[in-house]
């Protein structure tokens, strides 16, 4: 795993998206099956991949792609069905977010049937995503801290300890108000860190 991927809060936790571009190629019963997959970070980005790798010349050019809640598939010509959820089923059964994957088939002239089909496109999208170096999505979380002028210093050290980032600071008559923004797993450990070091004087809210 080369790194770690940092996602907005909100996003799915314990998921893994593409480090880069893969490809996998395959021929059955005379068709040619090219699965290429990319990372995604929105929608626009997903539909570019699709736009840029899909092949003029060919029969079919199935997709599907996985942004957080976000999905979209197109089966491209292909019978319903056969085509583009098994390629999302694919995205989905390797716990991939952020992800798209174009199958490209050039008709061999021998049909497959819709079962074939569906292991046809499955099978090569898996495959592309089962060979392609992935890394781990972090889901990240913000906070706003409100604290006293005494103990600033507290909040500041809490932030290392638990590499939250300091995205602002107000000043008021009261102390300050510092946005922050963590993994979303630190953040129970953040509040009982700065409960305990300034006596419970610290109040939290959200941006």
């Amino acid at each position: 795993m080369a790194a770690d991927r940092h996602v907005p809060g909100g996003g799915v936790p314990d998921r893994s998206t593409l480090a880069a571009a893969s490809s996998h190629a395959v021929e059955i019963k005379h068709s040619r099956f090219l699965a290429q997959a990319a990372p995604a970070a929105s929608a626009q980005a997903a539909l570019a991949f699709v736009e840029a790798v899909s092949a003029a010349d060919a029969t079919h050019n199935c997709w599907a792609y996985r942004i957080g809640d976000h999905y979209r598939s197109s089966d491209d010509g292909e019978p319903a069905g056969t085509a583009g959820r098994p390629i999302l089923a694919a995205i989905d059964g390797q716990g991939l977010d952020g992800a798209v994957v174009v199958v490209t088939r050039w008709y061999g002239g021998i049909k497959l049937g819709a079962g074939g089909l569906i292991r046809a496109y499955g099978g090569a999208a898996a495959e592309c995503l089962r060979r392609a170096e992935r890394v781990q999505l972090i889901v990240l979380a913000e906070l706003e801290v409100h604290a006293g002028f005494d103990d600033l210093g507290h909040v500041h050290a809490a932030l290392g300890a638990l590499a939250a980032e300091k995205l602002e600071e107000r000043f008021d008559v009261g102390g300050a108000v510092l946005r922050l923004r963590l993994p979303a797993d630190r953040v129970d450990a953040l509040k009982t860190l700065l409960r305990d070091a300034t006596r419970d004087r610290v109040r939290f809210g959200q941006p």
